[in-house]
């Protein structure tokens, strides 16, 4: 470049200037306008401001004759420099002027983001912005200079704001946070800015510096302007306070391309108006499609061939999930179906939150920086799939569904009607051959009516026909003719989907038809070839052979290499096969083989996992394939994980097939994954199916175990009085028939639900009935248990000296035992005694230990329980900004497993932090919300801590308000016995 304005003046390439102040003044107005006359009243203007002498057109002339010479001393063409009766201009190529290259590169820049080319894009912002020497034409201090300057160095600030957003995406915000926060520094009304700056700091951890820039930029815009900062960088606000950013994985993270969308076909036939409507209409704006009609007439394929058209256009991902609206599966919940898209997009398992609202918080928050397109197939109304829309403009949604989904807003409707007879021949000319059609066109019609002109009947049929060279297609119409219909309830007229899935079944050996009518059993979406082997009572080796036959005859699709699937219909067909009257032995018995493998599976695996409660784990029976039960059970975690989706259709499986046996043992054995993952609402299905069955067999032992787990469920979700009448039940049973082991375990249960529910008394007369009946059994691992669970009790009541007693005998059985979960418990109430008695040292040294054996063994709500205890003792050492992250953490974890009440505590935690950052007005936001949530679930202790809080943030400013805040406080602490009272009082008396 030979031209420079994008800082110092600078000619010829190098750092050389024009050193005489008339002649730069001349030179910048020139090169503002390059390729432009500028008048000579212009640079009259910009030489002399008001006070022009007689002379200025002279001294121009002198002044342009010296700018030649200049160039030329240079070896630039004077002639650059161009003269004409209205004024002058300078001539430059297209890389002469470094403004000039600065603008394209700009929009190659913004090309690329816009096409999702993020790399590109951050070189080419990158590339132009080291452009920049330094404020343009800095060192000119003519008004018309500086006026023209000032608006390239808006052009610099806009540029390098959209390169942020570009390098947030791609996961860089710890390497822009000294550039922002100069840039900040530098350009403090800038609200664009201090939001950057707020992302960069929450994607690194550092919450509190990020409220800290807020503060600062509220204080600023507060002193200079008079008003409060905009409703986008308040909003922000909000979710990096409430800890949205934290829960969401970090909003910058990398965004990784995400390709799901299955394979579209090769030979895509018809619909060629409707797809190129559909392409149009996205074109022009339409985001979201709706594609309704009946079973098999295309929908999918269809939504696949537009997505796969357009798929360049929405480069960061590509998604596709069935939501089996209409399916013999219960449709996908949005919480359930936004999982797997979450999932979908690289989220592992533990960072996807267990209630809906969140999970859908972080699923718009993920969307929010890409274009992406989004395929919800198989929808069941409109309820379901509304709130999976994401938001803004960048993102293409394509529905499809059997129902016309009229309750989607903004969705552009089309509905499929089946093919004609000319789509539904050229189909079928695709599968078979386009000359053997040609060949018998009557007979191609027959088969094509026959098939009722459905798009998957014709290609299911005709696949048969592919692979049978010496068939003619009046033979395919025979066999279609001539078989009775197995799937009356997909007729239209004389028309069934039935005969060509008879076709395909009738293709393949005895074997592996006994196979796929018994694969229908399966309520599942997804299987691997241990079901198949189960199913069919084969050799792995062999039930492979079979799944292999069954998908080269697209009876089963492969989905992904080892686990397969049966499209809707196909099941469909195989469960009408199987439940034909003559096969009702067959039905049963592979019924009953796929409810014993998955229960024996699942028991192997929960006796790995629970800390004791083994007697509530027995099975009388042996495993009917215990060669299959030993090898799936070594997959441990990875399997419940896969399985744990469809174990309440297995549990209802077990219902509605009269096994109640097989029903309450498959509740219980999988209690523990339902627990610790926070399927809460999964748990209360199966738990209350499972007491139905054992109520059923009139079985009380089995009706008291379903009781006590059922409550485990209620006491997570904060529901503490139905946890204990239901407990109460269990108990009673128990005691009746004198079953010592699991009744001190459900007497030990129920004292937890009164401790939670602040019935101290109570809670304390069960633990020592049940640490009674441990010591007389001689059972360490209850006795640790009901030690663990008195400690936390007389923590909470404030009775730390036997608190501390009971804790030290807790950690001396539970170092017996050698079970490290026990000893992190323990060490971490340990570390909270300690705390509370104010021996900060010894607790803060127990704390950390307790925090790192809690997450070796993936103990997250007990890791959130310590790093709320940590963030207390942060606080009160005069580091609110370090309790801030870690009430933040604690809050994610909590939130993970499910506990509302102790989402609250974090919340509550974490506001007082940020008030003693100074930050009062964040905080009330934060007690009041906690203050709502906490009384929707009667938890009287947070709703009090809440109500202490907003007293504290009320104090400086509104005493009355806060004496009337203190005094509902300390009638609720008073109410549940808790100590917090006395400080309460305390501040009452400070009030007078």
């Amino acid at each position: 470049m030979r031209f420079g304005i994008l800082g110092p003046l600078r000619v010829g390439g190098g750092e050389a200037t024009v050193t005489a102040g008339r002649d730069r003044v001349v030179l910048a107005m020139l090169l503002l306008r390059a390729g432009r006359l500028v008048p000579v009243e212009e640079l009259v203007d910009a030489v002399w401001e008001e006070r022009p002498p007689a002379t200025a057109r002279a001294q121009l002339q002198t002044c342009v004759s010296r700018l030649r010479r200049r160039f030329a001393e240079l070896g630039l063409a004077p002639e650059a420099i161009v003269t004409d009766p209205v004024g002058y201009g300078v001539r430059t190529r297209p890389d002469d002027l470094d403004v000039e290259v600065f603008a394209r590169g700009v929009e190659v820049a913004r090309a690329a983001a816009e096409a999702g080319r993020l790399d590109d894009a951050r070189t080419a912002y990158r590339v132009v912005l080291a452009l920049w020497r330094g404020p343009a034409l800095c060192g000119i201090q003519s008004r018309s200079i500086r006026r023209r300057a000032q608006a390239l160095d808006e052009q610099r600030l806009t540029a390098l704001e959209e390169c942020v957003d570009v390098e947030l995406r791609l996961g860089r915000g710890a390497e822009l946070i000294d550039e922002l926060a100069e840039s900040v520094d530098q350009h403090p009304l800038r609200e664009r800015l201090r939001g950057q700056l707020m992302l960069a700091l929450s994607a690194v951890g550092r919450q509190a510096d990020a409220l800290a820039v807020y503060r600062e930029g509220r204080r600023f815009y507060a002193d200079e302007l008079g008003i409060e900062p905009g409703a986008e960088l308040q909003k922000l606000h909000q979710r990096v306070l409430a800890g949205d950013l934290v829960l969401a994985g970090r909003a910058s993270s990398p965004i990784h391309p995400v390709r799901s969308l299955p394979r579209a076909i090769g030979d895509f036939t018809g619909r060629q108006q409707t797809l190129a409507r559909l392409v149009k209409d996205v074109e022009a704006g339409a985001r979201i499609q709706l594609i309704d009609g009946m079973a098999g007439s295309g929908k999918t394929t269809l939504a696949v061939h537009v997505a796969t058209a357009l798929a360049n256009d929405y480069p960061d991902a590509q998604l596709y999930i069935d939501l089996h609206g209409h399916s013999e599966r219960t449709p996908l919940t949005p919480s359930a179906a936004v999982a797997t898209l979450l999932r979908q997009l690289g989220l592992p398992a533990d960072r996807v939150p267990t209630n809906q609202d969140d999970r859908l918080a972080l699923w718009r928050t993920e969307l929010a920086g890409r274009r992406a397109l989004l395929v919800l197939d198989n929808a069941a109304t409109a309820d379901q799939v509304t709130p999976l829309l994401p938001n803004g403009s960048r993102c293409l949604v394509l529905i499809t569904s059997r129902r016309r989904l009229v309750g989607v807003d903004e969705g552009r409707p089309s509905s499929l009607s089946v093919f004609d007879t000319d789509e539904a021949i050229e189909l079928l000319g695709h599968v078979v051959g386009i000359d053997r059609v040609a060949a018998e066109p009557e007979a191609a019609k027959e088969v094509v009516r026959r098939c009722g002109h459905l798009p998957l009947a014709i290609r299911l049929a005709g696949a048969r026909l592919a692979h049978r060279p010496r068939w003619r297609i009046a033979d395919l119409a025979e066999r279609l003719t001539s078989r009775p219909d197995p799937l009356a309830e997909f007729e239209a007229g004389d028309r069934s989907v039935g005969r060509a899935f008879a076709l395909s079944y009738a293709q393949v050996p005895p074997a592996a038809q006994r196979a796929f009518r018994l694969l229908g059993l399966h309520p599942g979406v997804r299987f691997d070839n241990s079901v198949a082997a189960v199913l069919a009572e084969l050799p792995l080796p062999d039930a492979q052979d079979l799944l292999d036959e069954l998908v080269d005859a697209n009876l089963v699709e492969e989905a992904e290499p080892g686990r397969y699937r049966l499209h809707d219909l196909v099941r469909e067909y195989a469960r009408t096969l199987v439940s034909e009257p003559e096969r009702a032995a067959e039905r049963r018995d592979g019924i009953e083989r796929l409810l014993d493998h998955h229960l024996h599976v699942a028991t192997a695996i929960a006796r790995a996992m629970e800390l004791s409660s083994g007697h509530s784990l027995i099975v009388v029976a042996e495993p009917l394939r215990p060669d299959l039960v030993t090898l799936v059970a070594e997959q441990g975690q990875a399997w419940l994980d896969e399985n744990l989706a469809v174990w309440t259709a297995l549990v209802r499986l077990a219902e509605t097939e009269a096994f109640p046996q097989y029903c309450w043992q498959m509740a219980r054995a999988c209690w523990y994954a339902q627990f610790e993952s926070g399927r809460l609402d999964e748990l209360i299905e199966t738990h209350t199916i499972g007491l139905r069955a054992a109520e059923e067999l009139g079985d009380d032992r089995a009706v008291a175990t379903m009781l006590n787990y059922l409550a485990s469920a209620h006491y997570r979700l904060g529901d503490f009085p139905e946890s204990i009448r239901v407990m109460e039940r269990s108990l009673e049973i128990f005691r009746r028939l004198g079953l010592r082991p699991e009744f001190r375990n459900t007497l030990g249960n129920l004292g937890t639900s009164y401790a939670a529910n602040f019935q101290f008394r109570r809670a304390q007369e069960c633990y020592d009935v049940a640490r009674a009946l441990a010591t007389r059994m001689r059972d360490l691992d209850g006795l640790a248990n009901e030690l663990n669970n008195l400690s936390m009790t007389l923590l909470l009541w404030g009775r730390l000296d036997e608190a501390l007693r009971t804790t030290r005998r807790h950690l001396g059985i539970a170092r017996e035992v050698g079970d490290p979960r026990r000893i992190g418990n323990a060490l971490g109430h340990l570390g909270m005694i300690r705390h509370r008695m104010g021996d900060v040292g010894p607790a803060a040294r127990l704390l950390r230990v307790a925090l790192r054996v809690k997450r070796q063994v993936g103990a997250r709500y007990g890791e959130g329980e310590v790093l709320n205890e940590i963030g207390m003792m942060e606080r009160e050492a005069g580091r609110p900004e370090r309790a801030a992250d870690l009430h933040r953490a604690a809050l994610v974890a909590m939130t993970e497993v499910g506990d509302r009440t102790a989402q609250c505590a974090s919340r509550n935690l974490l506001a007082r932090a940020i008030l003693d950052q100074g930050d009062v007005t964040s905080a009330l936001d934060l007690h009041r919300r906690v203050l709502v949530d906490a009384a929707g679930l009667g938890a009287r202790h947070e709703e009090a801590r809440a109500l202490e809080g907003i007293a504290r943030c009320l104090l400086p400013t509104d005493q009355v308000a806060a004496r009337a805040h203190l005094t509902r406080a300390f009638l609720l602490y008073r109410q549940i016995e808790l100590p917090n009272q006395h400080e309460v009082a305390r501040l009452l008396a400070e009030l007078g």
